[in-house]
């Protein structure tokens, strides 16, 4: 029995770095979990998924470790992926059925390659048809813009592995850009600043509460100062330092800095029919990036054009996904077509 023999319908699936979100058809978004597994080192069995493994993140022992299967918005451990799947589908735990047709959102710049890893993954999980879409297009279904419509839209999605930048017209993507800095490099950013700065140690948990707690994009009306705990590297036992809002920003700007130049480049890049839509329309913010503090205010400042943060831009792409197939006569152009080989 293939772990998809337990769906009653349909499904959709935001295949993230940070968060998998999964969409079926006449129900909604029904599982929202982090992308993370606990597995046993020798059997690779998986021990813990989702909040209980992130919970054993940085706490783990040698038997145990503690992974996030996707990298960059793609299979990383095509084995443990598998393996976070089924257990997601099995989370869902739902009743039998025929058609077993699944949507997976993957980054627009995705190699042949790892298309293939992705479509391998949910047939041998079961999946009868597969069909990807490029994530900015989803998140632009998702949040309801007229995608088949003869005029450019611009997307901005910005997940914890890339940011996606798109301009799309006719149900197709005219121009894009597909960065590997997101959420997880801003982590990574705010991590070596308390190393450099503090001589502190930090997890990547803790980095990414920062960020989310004080970090921006653009100077605050009031500026924040913390508490942060970790492991002094010259002494090697717990510390706490204080810090404000305005160094952990210092941290983040190279991070910011690189996501606002690829919208410039993609912008350059755009047909001019098109960037007299965009100044018209704005620039569309999705993704769990878009809720840094202020970015849509330096992304307006540098480009000159209106942005506005989705709603609910966390699950903008899985209600794409979810609409494409509800609606999947519809849709059917939107979808990443198969090379032949």
């Amino acid at each position: 029995m293939g772990f998809l023999d337990f769906l009653s319908t349909d499904i959709a699936i935001d295949l993230g770095t940070a968060n998998t979100l999964i969409h079926i058809k006449g129900k909604g978004i029904v599982l929202n979990e982090p992308s993370i597994v606990a597995f046993d080192r020798t059997t690779k069995k998986i021990i813990a998924i989702v909040k209980e493994a992130k919970e054993m993140q940085g706490r783990e022992h040698r038997e145990i470790r503690v992974s996030r299967p996707m990298r960059d918005g793609v299979i990383a451990d095509f084995e443990i992926a598998e393996g976070m799947i089924r257990a997601f589908i099995k989370k869902i735990n739902t009743t039998s059925f025929s058609s077993r047709r699944i949507v997976i959102a993957v980054p627009s710049g995705v190699t042949e390659v790892e298309k293939r890893a992705v479509r391998d993954s949910a047939e041998h999980a079961g999946a009868k048809e597969v069909h990807l879409i490029a994530e900015p297009m989803a998140a632009a279904i998702g949040i309801g813009l007229e995608v088949d419509a003869p005029v450019g839209n611009m997307i901005i999605d910005i997940g914890g592995g890339t940011t996606e930048i798109a301009i799309i017209a006719l149900s197709g993507i005219v121009n894009e850009e597909s960065v590997r800095i997101a959420g997880d490099e801003m982590n990574n950013a705010i991590m070596q600043f308390f190393k450099k700065s503090y001589n502190l140690l930090i997890g990547e948990r803790t980095g990414e509460s920062i960020k989310c707690e004080v970090g921006s994009a653009v100077p605050l009306k009031e500026e924040i100062t913390i508490q942060v705990k970790g492991r002094d590297l010259v002494g090697g036992i717990p510390k706490t330092v204080e810090v404000s809002s305005v160094e952990i920003r210092e941290a983040l700007n190279e991070s910011v800095g690189q996501i606002v130049e690829s919208v410039k480049q993609t912008l350059e890049r755009t047909p001019p029919e098109l960037s007299a839509d965009i100044l018209d329309r704005g620039v569309m913010l999705t993704g769990g990036g878009a809720l840094l503090k202020g970015l849509d205010e330096r992304i307006r400042m540098e480009t000159q054009l209106p942005v506005h943060v989705s709603e609910d831009p966390l699950t903008a792409v899985v209600r794409g996904a979810g609409k494409a197939i509800d609606n999947f006569n519809k849709y059917s152009k939107v979808f990443i077509r198969k090379r032949n080989y």
